[in-house]
């Protein structure tokens, strides 16, 4: 079977070293394992191509940098145009997703005759509205409707987000939607073995912006009442701040800067603890994520020490795999991982639970079966129900 997977986000590049492109990585392999022949049609390259994805066919479109409604054009005329190449290269499935300004997958599946399936990982209209620049909301809406309604499935990584999709369009009277969360995959990231006589490391691994909560972290790792040394993985703008402030509260962080997917494995090799900050938002309605960096963190069997926000309760099992706290609270994410580091007999019981369970629940291979589920494809000669 030929799949086109559609990213028109000219702010993810499909071979990077973020989440979103982690998340566009591993579904194509997803996909690949099911045996499908994947062509990746996007508006963004990067530049770290794994090795097992060396071969993979990519058509690229570039937008023009910009802030003016001429960008919100440009990516419309860039989505319709990797239409047009799905179109002219042929597909048996249109795998698109959800970018502003796209209506990609309307088209492509309208002309060939195939389905599609649109993924939703946040609200993007809202987030480009309240945090960059939004000219023409009309259009962004406009065309988020037009791809729910030609698409067979919209799959949304949470319920806060099916619930904007449901808001912006009338999904329920097309293909419905699906809530599936993220996944990991559990034989790249393997678990951890940590030196047992060593002082344990607690991980935090993402990038460097103020909805992660790191600056919660530097100031819980000050009040630590038990040893404990802090990996904090990742770059991005708050990079050298938090780096200022770790300096003025007295404490040795090892900051690793970025590092590509492929690299993780190893950095959470020597680890007996993760942390995710999560700070207080404004609203629950903010707490749209699915989380990936938790699930990267039970997969390498890591007892998380997590805020207690949005679908975090629904991956972390309090007491089982990881401790819930309350967010923004430098003192209670302090005193749990001072808890765990204090007791490595439980960290072990919950590091087997956290690995088992990941296997069990969230590769990459179950997220596609949940969202590709009750559809019938097409294949060679007939069509399969997934």
């Amino acid at each position: 079977m030929r799949v086109a997977y559609l990213c028109a986000d000219p702010g993810i590049p499909v071979f990077g070293t973020k989440g979103a492109s982690v998340h566009v990585q591993e579904i194509i392999r997803a996909w690949r394992a099911r045996g499908a022949e994947v062509r990746v049609y996007c508006t963004r390259t990067g530049d770290d191509v794994p090795a097992d994805l060396a071969d993979l066919p990519v058509t690229w479109l570039k937008v023009p940098k910009s802030q003016g409604p001429e960008r919100e054009a440009a990516q419309a005329a860039a989505a319709a145009e990797l239409a047009r190449k799905i179109i002219d290269d042929g597909a048996d499935l249109v795998y698109e997703r959800y970018s502003l300004f796209s209506a990609g997958l309307a088209q492509a599946t309208a002309a060939l005759g195939i389905p599609g399936i649109l993924e939703v990982n946040a609200p993007l209209i809202d987030e480009q509205r309240t945090h960059r620049y939004l000219h023409d909301e009309a259009a962004a809406t406009a065309a988020l409707r037009a791809q729910v309604a030609a698409a067979d499935r919209t799959v949304c990584v949470s319920a806060p987000v099916a619930r904007w999709v449901e808001g912006k369009t009338d999904a329920a009277h097309h293909g419905g939607i699906a809530v599936v969360p993220n996944g990991v995959n559990t034989d790249r990231i393997l678990p951890a073995c940590p030196d047992p006589e060593a002082v344990p490391v607690v991980a935090f691994v993402g990038t460097l912006k103020p909805w992660h909560g790191v600056e919660v972290l530097l100031e819980a790792a000050a009040l630590a009442s038990q040893a404990w040394q802090l990996r904090i993985v990742g770059d991005g703008p708050l990079a050298a701040e938090l780096q200022r402030r770790a300096a003025e509260l007295g404490l040795a962080v090892d900051f690793t800067g970025a590092v590509v997917p492929e690299q993780i494995p190893a950095v959470l090799a020597d680890c007996s603890l993760a942390a995710a900050p999560y700070p207080t938002m404004d609203s629950d309605a903010d707490q749209y994520f699915s989380p990936l960096k938790i699930y990267e963190y039970l997969a390498a069997a890591l007892p998380v020490v997590a805020s207690n926000v949005g679908q975090i309760p629904e991956i972390i099992d309090d007491g089982g795999t990881g401790l819930l706290v309350e967010p923004s609270n430098p003192a209670a994410l302090a005193a749990a991982i001072d808890r765990l580091v204090a007791q490595p007999e439980r960290r072990q019981t919950m590091a087997l639970a956290a690995r088992e369970q990941t296997v069990a629940r969230h590769s990459w291979h179950q997220v596609l079966a949940r969202s590709l589920a009750g559809i019938r494809l097409p294949d060679k000669n007939q069509e399969l129900t997934v």
